[in-house]
């Protein structure tokens, strides 16, 4: 008999865990102190298994059900749901530290030592303001040109070029130690500088002469200001 929403928030814990199913190798675990977790049993290469599928109400049961027709998708495809979710569980604890931020901040409290404090603190507010809000969180390996492009565009439509140029050499700075550390393969930043509009030519004023440098001292002298 399939379980109901209903059925379940009715269900009272006793002495010893028990369970109630829902068919298809799907059963909700009751302990004694009312928790409930949801369990799918399921056989892979002639071994009796369970999987766990999260704990009730935060896995409704139309969650767990779906959960369950994944399952056995991975297993008409030959493929063990338990040794998947482990294998995925432990690439997302990997991506998690090696993000671009942590990376980031790791290659900064490298440097930070031989930089000055101005440097230091501009270099990485720099990152926290344009880079780590849409880049910070991912995998640096998972990270191509054009999301390195995008994030450089959006600086160069406020008109901030020199900014740009700054947070590109960052980001590639990061990038190259990504992959000196063996958690990256390529440098995204290094493919887009072809990509990106030329910056700008500053004029500058031309210098005083060693003629015109003690009238121009005189002059500012006698300036009432």
């Amino acid at each position: 008999m399939k379980l109901t929403d209903t059925a379940i928030r009715k269900v009272k814990p006793k002495e010893q865990p028990f369970k109630i199913t829902d068919g298809g190798g799907l059963f909700l675990l009751v302990q004694p102190n009312g928790s409930k977790y949801w369990r799918l049993a399921y056989r892979y290469a002639d071994k009796q298994k369970t999987l766990a599928l999260g704990v009730y109400p935060d896995i409704t049961l139309a969650d767990a059900r779906d959960r369950r027709s994944e399952a056995r998708r991975l297993l008409a495809n030959g493929r063990d749901p338990g040794m998947t979710k482990k294998i995925q569980k432990r690439q997302n604890k990997l991506a998690a530290t090696n993000s671009f931020e942590l990376i980031a901040r790791e290659l900064h409290a490298l440097k930070s030592p031989i930089w000055s404090k101005s440097h230091a603190l501009d270099w990485i507010r720099g990152l926290e303001r344009e880079i780590f809000p849409n880049l910070g969180n991912r995998p640096v390996a998972e990270i191509e040109a054009p999301d390195v492009l995008n994030a450089i565009r959006a600086i160069e439509g406020r008109g901030a070029h020199e900014i740009a140029a700054r947070t590109l050499q960052r980001v590639n700075a990061v990038c190259t130690y990504a992959i000196a550390t063996g958690r990256a393969r390529s440098n995204p930043a290094a493919e887009i500088k072809g990509a990106l509009a030329p910056q700008p030519k500053v004029k500058h004023f031309a210098a005083l002469t060693e003629q015109e440098l003690p009238e121009f001292l005189r002059a500012v002298a006698a300036y009432p200001a």
